[in-house]
C-alpha cells in the first residue's frame, strides 16, 4: 500500500477502521476551495465499494461534490451527507493520536468538523450488505464559506433529482447524539444618522455613534425566548456582532452601523424574522445582509422515529444553522448526527474522541441494516 495518504488505496485499506480512516482523511488537506484531491480520493473509494460484496452504487459527480446511491427498490430512501472541506489549517496537520483527559482522540484540522463524519459515512457504505432502505451518500464541497458556493446547494439547483429522499442525516458533530433541525439565521445592518461637525464644536453636529446607544440598549434589554417546536426546545438569540462608524479623530460622525445577528426558532420563517427586526428597531432603517431559513426536526416521520430508536438517547435541538435547512427546503426532514464535539470545531486544538467515531458508525449501520451485527465496524 502507498504511504501517501492522498492515495485512495490508503483510504480503502482503512475502511473497516473508522478511527484510522478519520486520521487518513484529515491528512488529505481540503481547505474550502481546495477539495479536489480529497474528492478524487473519495470518488475512487466509492467505486471500490460499489464493486465489492455490498449493493452497487450509482456514483455521480458535480464539481467536487460526489453523490452515490443504491438502486434496490426499497420503499424509502435515506440520505447521509457530509462536507469535505475544512477551515484553514493552524499548524494542526498532520493528524496525531493523543490522549486527552484519559480518552484517545484524533487531533488535527477537520477531525471534528467533519472528517470523522465522512469516515462514518464511508465505513458504513463499505459494511452495508442488505440495507433496509435505499441509501444516498453525499460528499460535498464549500460548506465552510459563503452559501453561494455550497456544493449541496449547487446540486440542489442543478440536479434536484439527486437529492430525492424521505429522510436525511447530516454528519455534523453532535457528540454522536441526535440534534434535530436547526435555528434560522438573519444578519442585518441597523443605521443611525447624524450631522458632521468639527469635534471642537460638537454642539454644531449630531453624533450618529451616540445615537447608536438606543440600538444597543434595546438589544441589552431584550430577553429572547425558548420556543418548543415538534417536541424540541430552540433557544433564540439576538445580538450585536459588529459596529462601525467614525470619520476622523476630530470629526463628529454622521453615520453609525450596528450589525445584528438574530437566531430564530424554525417555527418562524425568514420573512417573519425580518419583519420582527424592522419593527424592533423602528424607526432606525435596517438592511438585510444575509439570511437562511431554519429547519423543523421532522421527528414525527416514521423514518426519523426509527432512527431515534436505533440511536437511543433523547434528541436535542440544534441551536446553530446547518445544511439540514437545505433538505428542509426540499421537503425532506433532516437531523444532525455525527461524532465530535462542535465546541472544538474550527479551533487549533480540534479533535474527536475515537470512541465516538466507532459508536456513531455502529449506530448508523444498525439503523441502515438492523440485521447487521454491531461489531462489524
Amino acid at each position: 500500500m502507498s504511504s501517501d495518504p492522498r492515495d485512495p488505496a490508503a483510504l480503502i485499506a482503512a475502511l473497516s477502521d473508522p478511527v484510522e480512516l478519520t486520521a487518513r482523511l484529515c491528512d488529505i488537506p481540503s481547505v474550502s476551495g481546495s477539495e479536489t484531491r480529497l474528492a478524487d480520493a473519495v470518488e475512487a473509494v466509492l467505486h471500490h465499494i460499489s464493486a465489492g460484496p455490498g449493493p452497487e452504487l450509482d456514483v455521480r459527480r458535480d464539481g467536487d461534490t460526489i453523490v452515490a446511491g443504491t438502486r434496490l427498490g426499497r420503499g424509502e430512501r435515506v440520505i447521509v451527507a457530509g462536507h469535505l472541506d475544512t477551515v484553514p489549517i493552524e499548524e494542526n496537520l498532520p493528524s496525531e493520536r493523543r490522549v486527552l483527559d484519559g480518552r484517545e482522540v484524533i487531533w488535527g484540522r477537520g477531525a471534528c468538523d467533519m472528517k470523522a463524519g465522512v469516515a462514518m459515512q464511508l465505513s458504513c457504505a463499505h459494511a452495508l450488505r442488505e440495507p433496509s432502505r435505499d441509501v444516498t451518500w453525499i460528499f460535498y464541497d464549500h460548506e465552510e464559506v459563503e452559501a453561494a458556493l455550497n456544493g449541496l446547494g449547487r446540486v440542489a439547483r442543478r440536479h434536484p433529482d439527486w437529492l430525492s429522499g424521505d429522510f436525511a442525516i447530516l454528519g455534523e458533530p453532535s457528540l454522536a447524539g441526535i440534534e434535530g433541525g436547526c435555528n434560522g439565521t438573519i444578519r442585518v445592518e441597523v443605521t443611525t444618522s447624524g450631522v458632521r461637525a468639527h469635534s471642537a464644536r460638537a454642539f454644531k453636529g449630531v453624533n450618529a455613534i451616540h445615537r447608536a446607544a438606543d440600538i444597543l440598549n434595546r438589544l441589552a434589554d431584550h430577553r429572547t425566548e425558548t420556543v418548543r417546536v415538534d417536541g424540541l426546545d430552540y433557544r433564540e438569540s439576538l445580538s450585536a456582532v459588529g459596529i462601525r462608524g467614525g470619520v476622523a479623530g476630530n470629526v463628529i460622525p454622521d453615520e453609525c452601523v450596528v450589525t445584528v445577528n438574530y437566531r430564530f426558532a424554525p417555527s418562524t420563517s425568514l420573512a417573519a424574522a425580518e419583519a420582527f427586526l424592522r419593527e424592533f428597531f423602528a424607526p432606525h432603517p435596517i438592511r438585510v445582509t444575509d439570511g437562511a431559513e431554519g429547519a423543523r426536526p421532522g421527528l414525527d416521520r416514521p423514518a426519523a422515529q426509527e432512527f431515534v430508536r436505533a440511536i437511543g438517547g433523547t434528541p436535542q435541538a440544534k441551536l446553530g444553522w446547518t445544511d439540514v435547512s437545505r433538505f428542509s427546503q426540499l421537503g425532506i426532514p433532516a437531523v444532525n448526527f455525527g461524532p465530535g464535539d462542535a465546541m472544538f470545531a474550527h479551533r487549533a486544538d480540534e479533535h474527536v474522541e475515537c470512541g465516538q467515531v466507532v459508536s456513531a458508525t455502529r449506530s448508523l449501520l444498525r439503523f441502515l441494516e438492523p440485521t447487521q451485527a454491531a461489531g462489524e465496524v
